[in-house]
């Protein structure tokens, strides 16, 4: 009898151990679900996490010597990399933009495993022309990507950069969210002082 009295609290210690590390899962997971705000770095930044792409690019403009370069722009918001942070600069969005390409990394996802670059033209206060590049993690991510990049010229395009915002466009919610973190670093960086 004795050995069915232990087996019997020998399996509810189990089913304890396994509720607590259930409840600690769900807790971990609960964490990195909040982790899924998207951020926006600058793409000179170096906290930007770039690509690859994103430097080759860069190399190319400074050695061409673009003169509307981000390289070349980006640096008036003070994004030397000494403030370690994402879109808080010293640049202040003050409504009113010179003309110039403005690259940005914007990262998501719920451990930021996904990242879009977005390079913005602006001309005349207004979103001449954006190209998005992205870089999943997963496919259904590129999917995601892939759709957003195709349709967010059709949204943004001749529209004024103050105060530009995207809902969620072709079905990426992720997506369009870290554009609008790159959209407001954009107006940062593109503000005259």
């Amino acid at each position: 009898m004795s050995d069915m009295h232990e087996q019997r609290n020998d399996g509810k210690r189990k089913a304890v151990k396994t509720i607590a590390l259930t409840a600690a899962t769900l807790a971990l997971l609960g964490g990195v679900a909040g982790c899924a705000e998207s951020k926006a770095t600058p793409m000179d930044d170096q906290y930007a996490g770039n690509s690859g792409e994103t430097e080759k690019s860069q190399e190319e403009q400074s050695q061409s010597g673009d003169a509307s370069g981000s390289s070349s722009d980006s640096s008036d918001s003070s994004s030397d990399g000494s403030n370690g942070s994402d879109s808080s600069s010293d640049a202040k969005d003050t409504g009113n933009y010179k003309d110039g390409t403005y690259s940005i990394n914007g990262q998501y996802g719920p451990v930021g495993e996904d990242s879009i670059d977005v390079h913005f033209t602006i001309k005349d206060q207004n979103v001449q022309t954006v190209e998005v590049i992205g870089h999943p993690f997963t496919s259904i991510s590129k999917k995601h990507q892939t759709d957003f990049a195709n349709a967010i010229n059709g949204v943004v395009d001749g529209k004024p950069l103050k105060g530009l915002k995207v809902d969620k466009v072709a079905g990426a919610s992720w997506t369009s969210d870290a554009f609008n973190k790159a959209l407001d670093l954009c107006r940062q960086q593109a503000s005259i002082q």
